[in-house]
């Protein structure tokens, strides 16, 4: 008797009914997102076509919020990421790699590491390697890569190879929102990003290509299949930048890194995708049209 009076467990209908009855609609305020999303837009266009220096500030303020979101976010689980040699690191490696070129890069990130290790030991031994290595990462996932970004703006025709490589990494997340949203059935990795679909990455690497074969040849002087080629690589790589920041928020127990931008999370939430993109199409920018 006891048996038959058991109740089943309340949650499992919700969350039956939020993957099979509502899979098809999209999750957030489409308004609210496409707007924040133009105003964004509208801030890197008028940066990049204006000043070049105006436009590397504004990286440098992005960076900053994201890596200060990096920061707030590994102190949920008492992880204590170096936040001095971090941002002053970070912006030595933007503004001596716009100056200097890639050498810079490499030398500046190169120290960044020496100073994250020296500034922890004030911190005594225990949590030593845990902290120095989230903070080393830190420095890797949020400045180091941003300064491909630098390195691309460095060219006399660097801000066209901007809006190409920022172009195809948003290609891959409208794309892949929208097949995903209205005919996303085949989860692609549930453990990670239960809302990545098979179907939403087609989209994805449809519209790359696509977006990829326009823009190289109209803005960059490449051939229309090396856009292609610029397009699938980016879809690889900007999926895979999505998969590993859910991973991370998954490992820390959050939803989202901030709260800065409404209907998108945070200022890194938007950067996950660009940040792993980045040297990818920048590698294949110096095979195409090398500057």
């Amino acid at each position: 008797m006891g048996l038959e009076q058991a109740p089943t467990p309340a949650p499992e209908i919700p969350e039956v009914q939020a993957e099979t009855g509502k899979k098809r609609r999209p999750g957030r305020n489409l308004p609210i997102a496409v707007g924040v999303g133009l105003g964004l837009g509208a801030v890197v266009l008028v940066s990049l076509y204006t000043i070049k220096e105006i436009f590397l500030g504004v990286v440098v303020v992005f960076l900053g919020v994201a890596a200060w979101e990096l920061i707030r976010a590994f102190g949920t689980r008492s992880i204590r990421i170096a936040p001095v040699p971090l941002m002053a690191g970070g912006l030595a490696m933007l503004v001596c790699t716009y100056v200097w070129g890639t050498t810079a890069l490499v030398a500046t990130f190169a120290l960044t590491v020496l100073a994250i290790l020296l500034w922890r030991l004030a911190g005594g031994q225990e949590g030593y390697v845990r902290d120095a290595t989230a903070s080393v990462f830190a420095a890797a996932y949020v400045p180091f890569l941003a300064g491909f970004v630098v390195l691309m703006l460095h060219a006399d025709d660097g801000p066209n190879r901007i809006i190409v490589f920022i172009a195809v990494t948003i290609a891959s997340d409208i794309g892949g929102f929208f097949a995903g949203s209205f005919l996303g059935s085949h989860k692609m990795a549930p453990a990670i990003s239960p809302k990545k679909t098979w179907e939403g990455f087609t989209g994805s690497s449809l519209t790359c290509m696509v977006v990829g074969g326009l823009l190289l040849p109209w803005l960059l002087d490449g051939a229309w299949w090396q856009g292609v080629i610029v397009g699938a690589a980016a879809v690889c790589s900007a999926t895979l930048g999505d998969l590993i920041e859910s991973m991370i928020k998954r490992d820390l127990g959050i939803k989202d890194m901030g709260t800065l931008l409404p209907e998108h999370g945070g200022v890194m939430d938007r950067l996950d995708s660009l940040l792993a993109t980045v040297p990818v199409v920048w590698l294949l920018f110096q095979a195409f049209v090398p500057a």
